[in-house]
């Protein structure tokens, strides 16, 4: 038990030299100074500063620090401002507990953890396309080396900058660009979280050197469409691949919609491909009317795949679709530049020849392409609308695609 100081006569504040001349003794002592500080001097020699406070009827105690490092004046500083706070119906020690928790919580909650969270619980639970959850975990390994180890709330926007800079310096515009968008996605799942309080990523939109828009090399003459679908005729490649080839300037879909396609999304009867909206950009259901062409491909195709899992699987196995690259791959093998044809840039073809043609209503050519309408009101409204068309309009492409083949 501690021994206890004289109470005799008036306390007297402790000056600096008092403190580092006390001794310890056999039992630990305390050393009063003004409104509640004292210093406990333990047996082992260490003092350490405590204040001794009233808050709602009940006496506590809270230690401010150790002697040396605290020293006396920083040690009733540390008093005077607790007792502010007791002043203003704070109990300092609980507001300590509480400032340590956040410091904890924000050290166990870093940016890379937290975005990590937001991909796993939002992005995964919301049923986003596996190609956009990969880019997502992509751009959260390009931020990792910057902010990836740092508590959410202590990254700025000057930190951020830096680290989309780098990739701009490298001639990465897009890339830089998407960074920032996807740790804005964070930051606000963070604030709704309440782990932080801002999205500092908001005021960098104008720092960001903006990208030049992309287009996907695209064939738009007839005459050279002949010729690739020759080329593609004539190419000798594994089965599964030619036949994706030969699919692909048909359907216009997106590479990665064709090559996640599986066989139970086929409606045979109905002469259908129905992709999920999991799978769709635009994240809605999209139905792909089937050419009497397209239906005698995928029926072959059906004989060689066996007709489960993926439509397009990988080489060495049925469980990964086609890899992203393999349509383009084929192209440049066949001699085609990737400043003549993508796979991606079909879809362009198909527009552009089928705009051309004057023959369709261009609401009917969007919305086989999948494109969202600008027009929240019209979009809706015309959701249902030119399926008939579309079915026609895609056996007339088959058919057109089949003229210009034969030259």
């Amino acid at each position: 038990m501690y021994v206890r100081e004289s109470e005799r006569g008036p306390q007297m504040p402790l000056t600096t030299q008092q403190v580092r001349g006390f001794k310890p003794q056999e039992k630990p002592y305390k050393k009063g100074d003004e409104r509640g500080l004292y210093l406990l001097v333990k047996p082992n020699g260490s003092k350490l500063w405590h204040l001794k406070y009233r808050f709602g009827g009940r006496e506590k105690k809270m230690p401010i620090g150790a002697f040396p490092e605290v020293g006396l004046a920083q040690a009733r500083h540390e008093r005077d401002r607790a007792r502010l706070a007791i002043a203003d119906g704070i109990d300092p020690m609980r507001e300590r507990k509480r400032e340590k928790a956040q410091i904890k919580l924000g050290a166990e909650n870093t940016f890379a953890s937290v975005a990590q969270t937001y991909i796993e619980e939002k992005m995964v639970r919301e049923g986003r396309a596996e190609a956009t959850l990969r880019k997502a975990r992509w751009f959260l390994d390009l931020l990792k080396p910057a902010v990836g180890n740092m508590p959410l709330n202590d990254v700025d926007p000057q930190l951020m900058l830096a680290a989309l800079k780098k990739l701009e310096a490298k001639g990465n515009l897009e890339t830089a660009k998407k960074c920032r968008s996807f740790a804005s996605r964070v930051f606000r799942f963070g604030a709704a979280m309440g782990l932080c309080e801002t999205d500092p990523t908001s005021i960098l939109k104008g720092a960001l050197v903006s990208p030049k828009a992309r287009h996907y090399a695209a064939i738009l003459e007839p005459e050279k469409l002949g010729q690739l679908l020759r080329a593609i005729d004539g190419y000798e490649c594994y089965p599964v691949t030619k036949l994706a080839l030969q699919i692909a300037p048909h359907i216009f879909v997106r590479p990665g919609e064709l090559r996640h396609g599986e066989w139970e999304e086929i409606d045979w009867d109905k002469a259908t491909w129905t992709i999920p909206e999991g799978k769709m950009k635009a994240r809605r259901t999209h139905v792909v009317p089937l050419s009497r062409q397209v239906l005698e491909l995928f029926r072959e195709l059906k004989s060689i795949s066996g007709g489960k899992g993926y439509i397009f699987p990988a080489f060495h196995t049925r469980q990964r679709p086609m890899s992203e690259n393999t349509i383009n791959a084929a192209f440049r093998r066949m001699g085609f530049t990737k400043d003549e044809v993508t796979a991606h840039g079909l879809r362009s073809t198909a527009s552009t020849m089928l705009n051309e043609s004057g023959l369709w209503h261009p609401d009917a050519i969007e919305r086989a392409l999948a494109h969202g309408d600008s027009n929240a009101i019209r979009g809706v409204y015309n959701r249902g609308n030119y399926w008939d068309e579309r079915v026609k309009m895609a056996q007339w492409w088959s058919d057109n695609l089949d003229r210009l083949r034969e030259g």
